[in-house]
């Protein structure tokens, strides 16, 4: 089911997500060569190529001499990068204790603690040393708060679904790995949200290297985009640079982007999973217990205090916040506010296999052994260019060897923002539209054909439901409805509810589908043709058009609704949308209220039909 898929522009989906690093702040200057460059040598390269290689840590006097070796080479910058690489790996034996030391000053740590941490762990265990420097900072930290007093006010309305920076800091003793690394990163200054989008990237067990590795990549993915950017584009990124230099002020965290959620995103319980919750958090008020029953999905990371606002407005009923990475291969970070019962649920058989490598198998024989990735991240609505691709494959053979460290960073920087896969040796792909409907539960050809674009399927599909994990928890109703259900379904899409349901063999009675795409409306139609299904299919386009009126008529007509499901868009909310996250006021996530609005008027209905 397609929650957020209003908008006519191909957008990032969701998450958090599962997202891009795209929003790191530059303020380059032009730098000159020195004097030992040859003035023909200067003229045929640009002064923002230089910039940019400056920006990378190579020192001017590197770059020029870099130049002078690849002068015969038509002056390709990636020839002259590459020669860069080389120079750093050569000059990295004789200076590795002094490159550590400076490399740790660099990411903000005292000297005295580098130093004191490198006689206590030695010079080459990085990570020991990354642990006992964060151990350090923890320690001062919490004397600065005994110091201060620092008193924590827990009256915020939020509480529940965000921490302010003062609550992070006075848990961070008892907090995860994650926490811990997230919160030094902030103080070595960088973006809370830049670090937490690596941190999710690079997984719950990275570490301090690890995750920094991935921003200063997503930096180099940056700089090999601006060398590369056709004129035009490289004359628009200059003018934003000089934008963001006179108008910006220093980054500081901002506590307001993020919201807490849970560290692993099981829900009330996911299949083959120790933590399964028999009963909710907080219990669901009376005024809301059903039938009819709802069932209501948007992006987990959102703005802070839209969850909280969300369940404000649907009886303060406790999101389930859950990642489709325990039903798939694939993450999908979503929460859930619904009053289905969450006893005896069942998972669709046959399980969906639960890595990449499983689930495409011919992907094993190309995939290199420095790629670590058994998961992919949220599927988008768009997919990588296939210059990226080819620019990739170029990178990596110019090496008949081992590929350079600073070369692996970047393609797995690329590779998880676009969830490219092997293909063929040095050869990556993003996701083919079936390879996406298989992820996400869909039958083969779902979104296939009736005129659809190839555009248009990435779309619908990066915007739907993953339909096991959204089946898991639409199964308590199988034993319920025995003879079938009549649904509201609410920003229907490509049919995410419906097709969750058939695979369940709930027998779908009557369908009130709406939906403002023709597109995805002609696949549900198709997908109900295709799977003989019985039952009524009645479309509506618009849900601010469906007024209280309608309702009743049709629940007098189909003798009420049994489910009310939907996810109203998140083209306001989802992280990749950082331009328009204006949260729940925003022209496409408003449509909340409207699923709100008929929501209540169908439970109003329903309780005057019960008497």
């Amino acid at each position: 089911m397609v929650e957020h898929g209003d908008s006519d522009d191909v957008n990032w989906n969701t998450d958090d997500d599962e997202l891009a690093i795209d929003n790191f702040q530059f303020s380059p200057s032009p730098v000159h060569m020195s004097a030992t460059s040859p003035n023909s040598i200067q003229n045929r390269i640009s002064d923002e190529t230089v910039a940019s290689f400056v920006e990378m840590g190579f020192s001017t006097q590197m770059i020029a001499r870099a130049i002078e070796e690849t002068a015969g080479a038509n002056m390709e910058p990636m020839m002259i990068l590459e020669t860069l690489f080389n120079y750093s790996a050569s000059t990295e034996a004789s200076s590795s204790k002094s490159k550590v030391i400076n490399h740790f000053i660099a990411m903000g740590f005292p000297e005295e603690h580098v130093i004191k941490a490198m006689q206590e762990h030695g010079d080459e265990d990085v990570g020991e040393i990354t642990n006992a420097l964060l151990t350090y900072a923890e320690v001062d930290k919490l004397r600065e708060s005994e110091d201060m007093n620092i008193n924590i006010n827990d009256d915020d309305d939020d509480n529940l679904y965000s921490l302010s920076s003062d609550d992070e800091e006075d848990e961070l003793n008892n907090s995860s790995n994650e926490d811990r690394i997230l919160q030094a990163l902030i103080k070595m200054g960088y973006l809370r949200e830049d670090a937490a989008i690596a941190i999710e990237r690079c997984g719950e067990d990275a570490s301090m290297e690890e995750v920094v590795d991935f921003i200063c990549a997503a930096q180099m993915a940056r700089q090999f985009d601006e060398i590369y950017a056709e004129p035009d584009k490289k004359e628009l990124m200059n003018n934003n640079k000089k934008r963001r230099t006179y108008t910006e002020t220093p980054r500081k965290p901002n506590t307001d982007q993020l919201i807490s959620l849970p560290k692993e995103m099981i829900g009330f319980g996911v299949p083959n999973h120790p933590g399964l919750m028999m009963h909710r958090p907080v219990p669901i008020p009376d005024i809301a217990r059903g039938p009819p029953f709802f069932y209501y999905e948007n992006v987990a990371m959102t703005p802070k205090g839209v969850w909280a606002k969300i369940s404000s407005h649907l009886y303060d009923i406790v999101p389930e916040f859950v990642d489709s990475k325990h039903f798939c291969a694939a993450a999908r970070k979503r929460g859930y506010i619904h009053n289905l019962p969450i006893q005896n649920r069942f998972q669709i058989q046959p399980p969906q296999h639960n890595t990449i490598q499983e689930a495409f198998p011919l992907t094993k024989r190309w995939w290199p052994s420095w790629d670590g990735r058994t998961k992919l991240n949220c599927l988008l609505t768009c997919i990588a260019s296939s210059r990226l691709t080819e620019k990739i494959r170029e990178a990596l053979e110019r090496y008949d060897g081992e590929t350079p460290l600073d070369v692996q960073k970047w393609v797995m920087y690329e590779c998880k923002k676009w969830n490219l896969v092997w293909v063929g040796k040095n050869k990556l792909a993003p996701l083919d539209a079936d390879e996406m409907e298989k992820l996400l539960g869909f039958p083969r050809d779902h979104t296939r054909g009736g005129g659809i674009s190839t555009t248009d399927r990435y779309k619908s599909l990066g915007n739907s439901f993953q339909v096991d994990t959204v089946a898991y928890h639409l199964s308590v109703l199988k034993p319920l409805f025995p003879n079938g259900i009549n649904v509201l379904s609410l920003f229907t899409g490509i049919g995410g509810g419906e097709v969750a349901l058939h695979r369940l063999q709930i027998k779908m009675n009557v369908v009130v589908s709406v939906e403002i795409s023709d597109a995805n409306r002609n696949i549900l139609r198709s997908f109900w043709e295709q799977t003989n299904q019985k039952g009524i299919l009645r479309e509506f386009k618009d849900v601010q058009k469906l007024d209280d009126n309608t309702i009743e008529r049709l629940m007098d007509e189909y003798g009420g609704f049994d489910l009310v499901i939907g996810g109203s868009p998140c083209n306001n909310l989802a992280g990749g949308n950082r331009h328009h996250r204006v949260g729940l006021g925003g022209e496409h996530s408003s449509l909340f209220f409207d699923y709100c609005r008929i929501l209540e008027a169908v439970r109003r209905k329903a309780r005057h039909m019960r008497r």
